[in-house]
């Protein structure tokens, strides 16, 4: 049997999705659209062993994949799927699509930083995506799906160049790692339909083809990282 494109799939899906949940999307053609309300920027300077909430700002291409990631970890607080690192202010789901607006689908990830580190987080990022291909991720091509580490600090940018050195050390990957490094600006969270879409649409066609594949991973590779609610 013929598998449909993906990345039709997913354009296909999230109109419908945005119609039940009575979210007026933008085409090409509408110029007006309910616009996300940008998130509160906040540094992390917490150290392992405190209880203070701390951030992570991730893209690894769709962010329905990364969300339903990390929303299975433990120390894991909170995700929310996003725009992050274009110059619109307030962008769309579809302004993004054009390629035009410099964002990245991306997710920020509340943590406490006493029951999982930086680094635990950067180690399922780079398991869970293909960090040696810069504007594709599978099907979904575009700078909107570029791999990337928004780093809230100077903490977090020497965690990851680190990380990245390890990595590109270790001969893991055929290929050196492009993942970007760039300084966390504002970001903006997506539109409502997108948020927890694969623990809300698990027999999506997207979610089954794609997001349920990423999770599998993830349960494989860091079964003792999985929240004990979720085992």
């Amino acid at each position: 049997m013929r598998i449909p494109s993906l990345s039709g799939i997913r354009r296909s899906i999230a109109p419908a999705w945005s119609i039940l949940l009575g979210i007026t999307l933008v085409t090409a053609n509408t110029a007006t659209c309910m616009a996300a309300q940008p998130a509160e920027e906040t540094q992390s300077d917490a150290k392992p062993g405190e209880s203070k909430e701390a951030v992570a700002t991730l893209a690894g291409g769709c962010f329905w994949c990364t969300e339903a990631v990390y929303e299975r970890m433990e120390g894991i607080e909170d995700v929310v799927s996003g725009y992050i690192g274009g110059t619109v202010p307030n962008p769309t789901y579809e302004q993004v699509c054009s390629k035009l607006t410099g964002h990245a689908e991306a997710v920020e990830i509340t943590y406490d930083p006493s029951v999982v580190t930086y680094e635990e987080i950067l180690e399922v990022f780079f398991k869970t995506h293909d960090p040696t291909t810069l504007n594709r991720q599978g099907a979904d091509a575009g700078p909107q799906y570029r791999s990337s580490i928004f780093y809230h600090d100077e903490e977090q940018k020497k965690i990851a160049e680190k990380y990245i050195e390890k990595l590109n050390q270790s001969g893991e990957y055929n290929r050196k790692i492009v993942t970007l490094l760039e300084k966390a600006t504002t970001f903006y969270p997506a539109e409502e339909y997108h948020q927890d879409y694969f623990r809300r649409n698990p027999n999506a066609g997207y979610c089954k083809y794609v997001v349920q594949n990423k999770v599998r991973k993830f349960n494989r590779e860091f079964g003792d990282k999985i929240k004990k609610d979720l085992k």
